[in-house]
């Protein structure tokens, strides 16, 4: 698509109007990366009672939701950029409704845990590899609960790329880790 792509970091911009400096500087076919919109800047949910942060965290950008709202889809935005703006959060729950509403985020896409075919292609994109008979192991914990980011399986793959069954030897035992951790988190029921 030949798209310019820009990782706007909110916690470095003071106010509104250096926000929509930054963005007046963009090329004319941009994607903006705009990271953890609910930990980078106060954009709390405003029916709540309790707003995240406190007063010192929510004073410290300038950047007010409905600055960040018209540069996102006020009269500022329609000049004829063609331009992509992706947010992402963990915490989808604690934004602001006017963030979230239809047509100003025309897309909600919420990325789970790796799945089995997420990690074939993953297995073959960085290993080349399109069967193993790993592959049913890795399965087999994926479908025992183990729960694994895409990120998390990509780091543990990169680390040995040279060598294919090292590293899917390496993803189960992460996987195993995981279902370890998942065990020990979950609450010990009584004994009688």
């Amino acid at each position: 698509m030949r798209y310019d792509v820009y990782d706007l970091e909110l916690t470095q911009v003071n106010d509104n109007t250096e926000l929509r400096a930054l963005l007046t500087q963009t090329k004319e076919k941009y994607v903006v990366i705009i990271e953890d919109i609910d930990c980078s800047i106060s954009l709390a949910d405003r029916a709540s009672n309790n707003p995240p942060g406190n007063q010192e965290e929510q004073n410290r950008s300038g950047i007010t939701l409905s600055g960040l709202l018209n540069l996102t889809d006020g009269l500022w935005s329609c000049c004829g950029e063609q331009r992509i703006i992706v947010f992402t959060t963990n915490h989808k729950e604690m934004l602001d409704p006017a963030l979230l509403r239809s047509a100003r985020m025309d897309m909600h896409i919420f990325l789970s845990f790796c799945t089995f075919e997420a990690f074939k292609s993953l297995a073959f994109n960085y290993l080349q590899v399109e069967d193993h008979p790993l592959f049913s192991t890795v399965e087999e914990k994926m479908n025992a609960g183990a729960e694994m980011t895409c990120a998390e399986i990509i780091e543990v793959l990169m680390n040995k790329v040279e060598e294919p069954s090292e590293a899917l030897n390496d993803v189960s035992c992460a996987l195993d880790a995981k279902i370890r951790e998942k065990e020990e988190m979950s609450p010990v029921p009584p004994t009688s």
